[in-house]
């Protein structure tokens, strides 16, 4: 990781702002300085909710289970939390609509052997994933990976330093690019598990500027819909404060 580490109590303001209580941290590449706000919830590990859609995109068209981010895959038939998620779409759709059901689809055909092979060449959170492909297990667990451990998965990632095909990361970059503003991309996804008790939502990934990553990632008490719509917000609001993002207002 970071050779410094700078704790950021002032992004507090941006919390309480958005009535959060949660955590967030990012790597400048620049300094080799990790900014971390609330430094005991960042190395405490969560679900990863539907952020684990990152690396198991990477694991679909990596291995060819899905042949590219086009092809149509079938929902399986399952009764779903939203209704939107109940119908075939390509990996471009379930990754915008966060459709559980179509990634479900996706680590099936992947498959267990090879997910937690990946899983060990991610270096991803505590990897455990229990036996049961019919589980989800991002969601239920066992799975977890705290706020430290998504931003070193992301900054490898990003760096190109996970061993991939040449077409995977810009594939996966086309499905998770949130924004570009004068030259400055973010790239993320969210996440949320509000049924397990949990209540955790996310929003992980990195900013590119310059052909320099920055990796972040936040996670705070989600307990409902309406907090969900904070977690971008907040973030947004701490790469300002850094310095990092300029773009649109959080």
């Amino acid at each position: 990781m970071a050779q410094k580490v700078v704790v950021e109590p002032r992004l507090n303001v941006f919390f309480e702002k958005q009535g959060l209580e949660g955590c967030f941290l990012v790597l400048n590449p620049v300094t080799d300085t990790l900014h971390v706000y609330n430094p005991e919830r960042a190395k405490q590990g969560f679900l990863p909710a539907s952020t684990f859609k990152i690396p198991m995109a990477l694991m679909g068209l990596d291995t060819g289970a899905v042949k590219d981010v086009e092809e149509v895959i079938p929902y399986g038939g399952t009764k779903e939390w939203l209704k939107d998620w109940e119908r075939d779409m390509n990996l471009k759709e379930a990754m915008k609509l966060s459709n559980v059901a179509i990634f479900h689809q996706v680590a099936k055909r992947v498959g267990m052997v090879r997910i937690k092979s990946y899983l060990s060449s991610f270096d991803y959170g505590n990897q455990q994933t229990g036996d049961d492909i019919g589980r989800r297990f991002w969601l239920e667990g066992p799975l977890e990976i705290s706020a430290l451990q998504q931003v070193e998965f992301l900054r490898r990632l990003s760096d190109r330093k996970i061993p991939l095909k040449k077409e995977t990361l810009p594939a996966v970059r086309e499905l998770t690019i949130y924004d570009n503003i004068l030259g400055a991309a973010i790239y993320a996804k969210t996440g949320w598990s509000g049924s397990t008790g949990q209540q955790v939502g996310w929003w992980v990934g990195w900013v590119e500027v310059e052909g320099l990553n920055y990796p972040f990632a936040l996670n705070a008490k989600i307990p409902t819909l309406e907090d969900a719509k904070k977690r971008i917000p907040a973030a947004l609001d701490c790469l300002k404060a850094l310095g990092i993002w300029s773009g649109k207002e959080g």
